[in-house]
């Protein structure tokens, strides 16, 4: 193969006619026809001046440094490019010239361009040429196209100055094109800008067709670390769901060893993680999914299949604001996903280097590399490109609160695929760095992040026996004094609200940090010590703090509002959001925390308190279509209203959930209340429903504080139903006996006057 150099030798006149897909192809020049005022507009029937929309050529130069977020993001934009020409080999070369000019080139072997295409389609910026032909072909073979916007060549011009493009089609000439982006900025007018195009004078590098672009000039230093950004990053350029397997990218240098061209691959330990979810989410935004744990090293592995129907994942959804989302179906469209996570301590990247024969360093790179959740359109990466948008899903600090263990967007490599035409309200911005806002890229974000909790809910399962360090300093995090200090510092400055943001930025971060130790901390040291003792700390810790930090945003609030600036006050109602997570947090441990307020009304009637919570729930039955049954019985018992409504409000929440899972017909939830057939001072309580039941493997880990299957639980339910009823001297547990058709939650209590149901066993 011969590299092209970048001689200017095409005339200015040779291409001067403007490329447009309004007009027919005709060889030769012809004049130029811009918008600066070639056609005069035929006048309007009033007496209205006609002004033309001119564009300066300097747009070249603004798209490119401003839709392209980085020279990483820019060649992938390129080789993406050749993807859609139908290229089976994409080659990457960084070097020197004989004149000692650094270039930059990417060589493919696809489809190539004709005279034509180039001047309609390349010369043509936001063409809908792509739009227009969705569908790459090749002998016999189709491929769908990634791109469609039209703006791929403006990459170009973020990475160099200078452009020189030899393309060939099949059974046509080799053109040369060469670009001078410098000097199409300083041009005054678009309509005399051009490209120079001329047949090339020197041997087609192409045995059949394809397209090599050298850009000289580079703007930035390629130097080996960001090549090797590079290299990781072209490695998630195609989907593992992909059936384009024929493509291939190699890159090399001339740092490489004999300037040797190393084909872009991901790790091989990267497709066998530890954990692993994979699944498919239908139409109607359902989820089913596989659940694999495989351990690096010793260890028996397992799998779970999983399911989640889209009534109960958008039930539980609290911001209806921010996602008006639809409750009778997503709207967002079919799609497949795999997630796949790691656990990064020291041992656990001690284990996977062991095995792979890899350094310690190297995985985590690897993994580094790959983190986040990428999306892929018909196979190829549209987000994300660059390392700034990797949590674009927010993971990191997203609200849900989840008790134990959540994975970082750091530990995490997941894929998920769409299609154009199965999905035609995801949209990726110009940019390429983010989703264009919808409500159906609002449902699609949930799902997956739904997705994510299912994945960690298994992983915290697997890690159940996992050790701990201590609970030394744990509320270290939650001191509110500094910032404090700060904003009083600024409002002694008269400084401006819009320099409080960043201030309460970092607060409301360190509130979501604070939240989730505490959580993960709570999840391990539940099974070693009394629930009630620890929950008191953190109620007590919690409500401690969560006073200092409302007084704190009062006093900004006073201070600063209203708040004209919406940065300042999105800033705001994130810490103000904050600060609720925290006193949810603690309102879920405050039934175990305190038994000194139970001495105050120990009394209650279980059927009028069953019928309350009912009630409480009341929008949830109604819209699920829920048949509650209440025996018409009067039971009272020795325990305050208060607690009582604490463990029945737990179960029938959960019932009136996990019927969501199955058809209307058969959502029934039903109680019964009798005499405890072992105990004549004690009444049996039963909380029963049709839902899809309790897994097996389930019925021993359904108490266990953190455990739930639950998209956005925290899994403190049924552990606080077990703590309450045990502080009553009494024990709660499943009925086993249920065969996976439903499931059935009973507890005993001790009755206000004993033997007053003795003729009323419990159902």
């Amino acid at each position: 193969m011969t590299s092209p150099s970048c001689p200017r030798t095409a005339s200015r006149a040779s291409t001067a006619r403007r490329a447009s897909l309004d007009e027919p192809y005709t060889q030769g020049p012809v004049a130029p026809q811009g918008v600066d005022g070639a056609h005069a507009p035929p006048p309007d029937p009033d007496d209205s001046e006609r002004i033309p929309i001119r564009i300066h050529p300097r747009v070249f130069a603004a798209l490119g440094a401003d839709l392209v977020t980085d020279d990483v993001v820019a060649v992938m934009e390129l080789v993406k490019n050749s993807y859609d020409a139908f290229a089976r080999n994409v080659h990457i070369r960084f070097g020197t010239d004989e004149s000692g000019i650094e270039y930059m080139e990417i060589e493919d072997d696809g489809a190539g361009m004709t005279r034509q295409v180039i001047e309609e389609a390349w010369c043509c910026v936001a063409t809908p040429y792509r739009t227009l032909n969705r569908l790459a072909t090749r002998g016999g073979e189709a491929r769908r196209v990634a791109g469609e916007k039209g703006l791929g060549r403006l990459a170009v011009a973020r990475i160099g100055n200078r452009l020189r493009m030899l393309t060939q089609a099949a059974g046509a000439p080799c053109w040369e094109v060469t670009v001078d982006w410098t000097e199409l900025q300083e041009s005054d007018q678009l309509s005399r800008s051009f490209v120079r195009c001329m047949e090339s004078q020197t041997p087609s590098p192409f045995q059949e067709s394809g397209t090599c672009i050298r850009v000289t000039e580079l703007r930035g230093r390629w130097d080996e670390a960001r090549v090797a950004d590079l290299r990781d990053n072209l490695a998630r350029l195609i989907s593992p769901f992909s059936t384009a397997d024929d493509f291939r990218i190699t890159c090399a240098t001339e740092r490489s060893e004999g300037s040797e061209e190393v084909q872009i691959e991901a790790p091989e330990f990267l497709a066998e993680p530890k954990y692993c979810i994979r699944g498919d989410v239908d139409r109607a935004g359902n989820i089913k999914a596989l659940y694999q744990f495989a351990p690096i090293k010793a260890g028996t592995g397992r799998e779970q299949e999983l399911e989640l129907a889209w009534e109960s994942l958008s039930g539980a959804i609290r911001d209806r604001v921010a996602f008006p989302l639809s409750t009778e179906g997503a709207r967002c469209g079919p799609f497949s996903f795999e997630i796949r996570a790691w656990d990064t301590d020291s041992d656990s990247t001690e284990e996977i280097s062991g095995r792979f024969d890899l350094r310690k360093s190297a995985v985590r790179k690897a993994i580094r590399a790959h983190k986040g959740i990428s999306v892929y359109r018909d196979g190829v990466l549209i987000l994300p490109k660059s390392e700034g948008a990797r949590d674009w899903l927010g993971l990191d600090l997203r609200k849900i609160s989840k008790l134990g263990s959540r994975l970082s967007t750091s530990q995490i490599v997941g894929y998920v695929g769409i299609t154009a035409d199965d999905n035609p309200g995801i949209n990726d911005t110009s940019g390429r760095e983010c989703l264009v806002s919808s409500p159906q890229v609002s449902e699609f974000m949930e799902i997956i992040k739904a997705a994510v909790g299912l994945l960690e809910n298994e992983r915290l399962s697997d890690r159940a026996g996992k050790t701990s360090e201590p609970i030394t300093q744990l509320f270290d995090g939650l001191s509110a004094d500094s910032v404090v200090q700060e904003v009083a510092e600024l409002a002694k400055s008269d400084a401006r609200a819009s320099d409080v943001v960043p201030v309460l930025s970092e607060f409301q971060k360190s509130m979501d940090s604070a939240r989730e130790e505490i959580q993960r901390r709570f999840a391990y040291y539940s099974r070693l010590a009394t629930v009630g003792t620890i929950a008191h700390m953190l109620v007590h810790e919690i409500r401690g703090r969560t006073t200092a930090y409302g007084s704190f945003l009062e006093f900004v609030q006073k201070r600063f509002s209203p708040f004209k600036d919406s940065g300042l006050q999105n800033a705001f109602d994130c810490a103000d959001r904050a600060v609720d997570d925290l006193e949810r947090l603690a309102d879920t441990f405050a039934p175990m925390a305190s038994r000194q307020f139970r001495r105050r009304h120990r009394h209650s009637v279980l059927e009028e308190r069953i019928k309350a919570c009912l009630a409480l729930l009341e929008g949830d039955i109604s819209h699920k279509r829920v048949r509650c049954e209440v025996p018409d019985s009067e039971t009272a018992v020795a325990v305050d209203p208060g607690e009582l409504d604490a463990i029945l409000l737990n179960l029938v929440a959960n019932a009136v959930f996990w019927l969501g899972e199955v058809p209307k017909e058969n959502r029934i939830l039903s109680s019964g209340v009798g005499q405890d057939p072992d105990r004549a001072d004690r009444a049996r309580v039963r909380v029963s429903d049709q839902g899809p039941g309790i897994g097996s493997e389930d019925v021993e880990k359904v108490f266990w504080p953190g455990f739930t299957r639950k998209p956005g639980g925290i899994g403190m339910g049924l552990t606080v139903v077990s703590e309450l009823v045990a502080a009553y001297g009494g024990r709660a547990g499943i009925d086993a006996t249920q065969d996976g058709a439903g499931a059935t939650f009973d507890f005993d209590l001790p009755l206000r006057d004993p033997g007053s149901i003795a003729q009323n066993p419990v159902p």
